[in-house]
């Protein structure tokens, strides 16, 4: 549903400006009942929990100009998907994880999807379509460094406990996030036109991102990943695409080319590869 509330938001706001206010506001609704768990935080734990949420601002400020951009939210939903797949890759890169061979043969599956959605006069993504690969890339490295927040209790090399609580870690990327969209928007957006003309019906689709969108989206989120020892914790996110395109169907009354079509069918093959069987590491 936040793709929706996004959607209809940024057409009565510039981006990032609204990414500001959608996230400040969710930050400081969970902070609200957060407070006792952030003052217990040690600083291994801050740094931790703000790594999560620079990547976490990173990604959304990609993806808010693939929608603000894109013509088509229900692609660049399976677009962005495309983290889910990437999630192992990244996981090995960073953190030298155990790759399962599923992602392996899910990788190929997944760039003909893309070629799909992108192939029209020759091999060419648009602007938005873009921004929405980017954000998955950065989407698959947030997930692996949420997961590892919200999971690893002990560092043996310091002797420090590093698991942040998923509230406390949501609060804190929340607020990462709007203080990040906050300066970008105040570098290259102009606020006056939005705060003159402030209506009913922006306010509602703002609360709505905040609260559902945000707070509760995320804070169920972390909280998930925190009873995952691994990375494909995240195969939740494989029918967020599905649901997406679902409801801007309805709701936006988007349609799909039959090429646009088959594309997204195949990246969500490549999902279902990607999960096709754990790696050992994960199974243990």
């Amino acid at each position: 549903m936040s793709w929706l509330f996004s959607k209809e938001a940024i057409g009565l706001m510039p981006p990032f400006l609204f990414m500001a206010v959608r996230f400040l506001l969710a930050g400081l609704f969970l902070a609200l009942w957060g407070l006792p768990q952030l003052r217990r935080l040690n600083a291994l734990q801050w740094r931790r929990s703000l790594r999560v949420g620079l990547c976490f601002a990173a990604g959304m400020s990609v993806w808010i100009l693939g929608l603000f951009h894109g013509t088509h939210v229900g692609e660049g939903a399976f677009l962005t998907s495309l983290g889910v797949v990437l999630v192992p890759v990244i996981g090995r890169w960073v953190f030298a994880e155990q790759v399962p061979m599923s992602t392996w043969v899910a990788l190929p599956i997944a760039a003909a999807g893309l070629a799909l959605l992108s192939l029209h006069d020759g091999f060419t993504l648009a602007s938005g379509q873009w921004y929405f690969v980017l954000a998955a890339a950065l989407f698959a490295l947030y997930y692996t460094l949420n997961t590892r927040a919200a999971n690893h209790r002990a560092s043996h090399a310091e002797g420090a406990v590093t698991k942040v609580p998923a509230l406390a870690l949501t609060t804190i990327v929340m607020l990462t996030v709007g203080v990040v969209t906050a300066v970008l928007s105040a570098v290259y957006e102009p606020w006056l036109p939005t705060l003159s003309t402030v209506s009913g019906t922006l306010v509602m689709w703002v609360l709505a991102s905040a609260l559902l969108g945000s707070a509760a989206r995320f804070l169920i989120q972390t909280y998930a990943q925190s009873l995952s020892s691994h990375s494909h914790g995240v195969v939740i996110m494989i029918v967020e695409p599905v649901w997406t395109a679902s409801l801007a169907a309805i709701w936006l009354g988007e349609r799909m080319t039959s090429q646009q079509l088959a594309g997204c069918v195949v990246i969500l093959l490549a999902l279902l590869v990607s999960r096709a069987w754990p790696s050992a590491s994960a199974s243990a």
